[in-house]
């Protein structure tokens, strides 16, 4: 694409990247903590947000809410939340293997320690090959954006499971407001 066809092309027709829909989930995250939107108009913008291809989809998202004062917090915010998504998808990958490392290892330090002298190690048949294949996997999830995905729906699952919980709560106050019911004349 040259720069002169840029220039005939408006903003709501470009394409939008990944970080642009970050910063969009995370001011729709914002809306909600201010309490501007519910937790359903928030489910649904939110995977508005990231079913969007272009600026103006992204843009319809955010039109009646306040502007950001200061958009550099914003994507200060999103950065950390990137970080602290890839910390526990590593943490999640390689929590197993780090146990079974240890304990293996442990028995074969009792065992060397009771007979008296440091026998083969052999743990390394547990800890290499297994390490390998979680090394693999944490290259190849790191290179494919899989944090970042796995936390897109956590964060789905729970707005979804807030809303549920919503709706339970209020279809529980609405019951409450029934003639007759407790703490009501009847």
């Amino acid at each position: 694409m040259t720069p002169g066809m840029l220039d005939g092309m408006g903003r709501d027709e470009m394409r939008a990247a990944d970080a642009d829909r970050q910063q969009v989930a995370a001011r729709l995250q914002a809306a909600l903590d201010e309490g501007r939107l519910d937790l359903a108009e928030y489910d649904e913008r939110l995977q508005r947000a990231y079913a969007a291809k272009t600026y103006g989809e992204l843009d319809t998202l955010l039109t009646d809410l306040p502007a950001v004062p200061m958009r550099e917090n914003l994507g200060a915010a999103v950065v950390a939340a990137q970080q602290h998504a890839t910390r526990r998808w590593l943490l999640r990958v390689w929590s197993s293997w780090v146990p079974a490392v240890a304990v293996t290892t442990a028995v074969w330090g009792a065992t060397s320690l009771a007979s008296g002298h440091a026998g083969y190690y052999w743990p390394i048949w547990v800890a290499g090959p297994w390490g390998a294949v979680l090394l693999w996997q944490t290259v190849a999830g790191l290179a494919s954006g899989e944090p970042r995905r796995q936390a897109e729906r956590q964060a789905r699952e729970l707005a979804k499971e807030q809303a549920r919980q919503l709706k339970r709560e209020r279809r529980a106050l609405g019951a409450d407001d029934t003639p007759g019911s407790p703490g009501e004349p009847g």
